[in-house]
């Protein structure tokens, strides 16, 4: 049981990290043909539901010419250019410095793979099974 719970998303609950205790197990039921035995079981789990407005600590792990993906946790995140503030290039993309003049560029910051960012999330895509987020650059640090 914890093998099939543990590591799976939940739309509902999130991201189940581990299972802690079990409350309760059901008496079994016995399926008609096939000669499985189905319980209904109430366990505890420390699990992991994203919110809006949070902010993580994420390692970029692809750069892109439409953004940047990264990855907290279970979750994996895109951050789109149109997000990210001017002062900020992408290493390894080619990307536009359009609105960077001469003296911006004493301030630019580059966001490289496995660079360490901290984001604000602004946005969240719930699957049946799975969570995706579409957070926004609030700080970069490195």
């Amino acid at each position: 049981m914890f093998s099939d719970v543990e590591g799976t998303c939940s739309g509902k609950y999130g991201f189940i990290i581990a299972v802690t205790n079990i409350e309760h197990i059901g008496a079994g039921i016995i399926q008609p043909n096939r000669g499985f035995v189905q319980y209904r079981i109430v366990y505890r789990a420390i699990v992991y539901r994203p919110f809006k407005g949070e902010v993580v600590d994420a390692i970029v792990t692809q750069v892109t010419k439409v953004g940047v993906f990264a990855e907290a946790g279970p979750l994996t995140i895109f951050i789109s250019k149109y997000s990210v503030p001017s002062n900020i290039k992408f290493e390894g993309a080619e990307t536009t410095t359009d609105g960077l003049n001469d003296e911006d560029e004493e301030e630019t910051q580059t966001v490289q793979i496995e660079d360490r960012i901290r984001i604000r999330i602004i946005g969240l895509r719930v699957d049946a099974s799975d969570i995706d987020h579409a957070p926004s650059f609030q700080t970069v640090e490195f």
